[in-house]
C-alpha cells in the first residue's frame, strides 16, 4: 500500500514515515501543498495523510481539490491538524477527509486509523454482484454506478470510494433503515475513530450526486430520530 504524507515538519513527518514503514507500507513525503497535488497526480496513493496547514496550498484546499478529480484510484484521505475546535473537524470532513486526527498523537493510534481506512476497501473485496434498483444499477466488481436519467438513457455517477460504498449499502437493502452505527460498521469497521456526524456529511455529500433535489430527496430519507433509509423499487 502506497501512502503519501504531507507533512511540513520534518520531525513529525519522519516519525509518520517509520512508524508507517516498520509496519510494511509504502510511504512518500511532501513538505507542502502544490508538492503534494503534483505527487497524487504523478502516481495516485492509496491513502493521503494530510496535515491542515501546510505552506503554499493548506490541507483544506488540497483535500477538495483531490475529490473534484477523483482518478482510477480515489485515495482515503486522514486529516492531521493541531487544531482542536470542533468547526475545523466539521469542515476538513466536509471538503472530504475520511478521517480525522489532533496533534498531538499516538503513532501507534495513527497506524489503527490508517489499518482502519485501507480495511474499508478490502471489507468489500470478494464480491461479484450486481445490485438493481428502478433507477440505479450498481455493479461492485467492476466499482461503476449509474443513475436511470430515463426510460432509454442512463449516465456514470462520478463517486468517491466512500460515496460507492454508502450508495451500494443502500442500493441492496431497499427500504431498510440504517442508523449511524450500523452504516459505520458497514463501511469503516469495528476501529472507526471519528465522529458519528461524518455519516450526516458523506450522505449529503452522495445527495448531492444522485437526488434531483437535494432538499426534497426522493432515494436516501431522513428517518428522524433514527438515520437514514433508501427508497427505490428493486429490480429482480
Amino acid at each position: 500500500m502506497d501512502i503519501l504524507i504531507v507533512e511540513d515538519e520534518q520531525e513529525i513527518a519522519q516519525l509518520i514515515q517509520l512508524s508507517l514503514e516498520k509496519e510494511g507500507f509504502s510511504c512518500r513525503i511532501s513538505r507542502d501543498g502544490t508538492s503534494a497535488l503534483r505527487m497524487f497526480q504523478e502516481q495516485a496513493p492509496d491513502l493521503i495523510i494530510l496535515d491542515l496547514m501546510i505552506p503554499g496550498l493548506d490541507g483544506l484546499e488540497v483535500c477538495a481539490r483531490i475529490r473534484q478529480k477523483p482518478g482510477a484510484k480515489d485515495p482515503y484521505i486522514l486529516m492531521l491538524t493541531a487544531k482542536s475546535e470542533e468547526i475545523d473537524r466539521v469542515i476538513g470532513l466536509s471538503t472530504g477527509a475520511d478521517d480525522y486526527m489532533v496533534k498531538p498523537f499516538s503513532p501507534r493510534e495513527l497506524v489503527a486509523r490508517v489499518r482502519a481506512l485501507l480495511r474499508r476497501s478490502l471489507r468489500q473485496g470478494g464480491q461479484n454482484q450486481v445490485y438493481r434498483t428502478q433507477n440505479f444499477i450498481v455493479d461492485l466488481e467492476q466499482r461503476t454506478a449509474s443513475r436511470q436519467k430515463n426510460s432509454q438513457e442512463s449516465e456514470i455517477l462520478n463517486l468517491t470510494t466512500l460515496e460507492f460504498n454508502l450508495l451500494s449499502t443502500f442500493v441492496s437493502n431497499p427500504g431498510r433503515v440504517w442508523n449511524r452505527s450500523q452504516l459505520i460498521d458497514k463501511l469503516w469497521g469495528d476501529n472507526f475513530f471519528g465522529d458519528e456526524r461524518v455519516v450526516d456529511t458523506h450522505v449529503a455529500r452522495l445527495r448531492k450526486k444522485i437526488e434531483p433535489d437535494q432538499t426534497h430527496p426522493n432515494f436516501i430519507k431522513t428517518v428522524v430520530g433514527v438515520g437514514y433509509k433508501f427508497e427505490d423499487a428493486p429490480v429482480v
